[in-house]
């Protein structure tokens, strides 16, 4: 009976880690611009995952786990180099992984923002979390997300230089109606 229920654990983690990889590696490496220490932290992430899976399967977003673990994996790692790292280039992005599906010029914008704009962005656009969710995975408030998410986004677009003019938010910060105000 046991072994029945291990037996089922694994295919269920297995099909998970199937689904979910592609997706966890390219919000990662979006977030650390490397695409080795990107495949690392994932794997780990992955196998924490593991190790806690009765716990994870039951996350309301399971590979948002993922990719946090691997986003505080990259942060535990950066803080132990941080003094035999040098800052040139920072900026400098890896080509893009075919497989991915990210391009260059995406890659580098969002690599040019903020730590936490940018895990935002990721998390709500890339692995299209809803703000409640994006909000409990990053321990901050929903209001917070959404400033996050409407700074990001547009830095981002001043960047590409959007020459249609503004694109507007899915969910416009500051706008619409009020409480007890109705639509006439």
């Amino acid at each position: 009976m046991r072994s029945w229920h291990v037996e089922a654990e694994q295919a269920e983690f297995a099909k998970f880690y199937q689904s979910a990889r592609n997706d966890c590696l390219r919000i990662v490496l979006v977030n650390v611009g490397d695409q080795t220490l990107a495949e690392d932290l994932v794997a780990e992430g992955f196998s924490r995952a593991w190790a806690s899976w009765r716990k994870v399967r039951q996350h309301p977003a399971p590979r948002a786990w993922v990719v946090r673990s691997a986003l505080n994996l990259h942060v535990s790692w950066w803080r132990r180099r941080r003094r035999e790292v040098g800052l040139d280039g920072h900026d400098v992005v890896a080509p893009a992984d075919p497989g991915t599906g990210l391009n260059r010029p995406m890659t580098t914008a969002l690599r040019r923002l903020p730590a936490r704009q940018r895990e935002v962005i990721t998390l709500r656009v890339l692995l299209d979390l809803d703000t409640e969710t994006t909000a409990r995975v990053l321990g901050i408030s929903p209001g917070t997300v959404r400033a996050h998410l409407h700074r990001g986004l547009g830095a981002m677009r001043s960047e590409f230089g959007s020459a249609e003019g503004p694109v507007h938010d899915p969910e416009p910060i500051g706008h619409g109606l009020r409480r007890g105000w109705a639509a006439k």
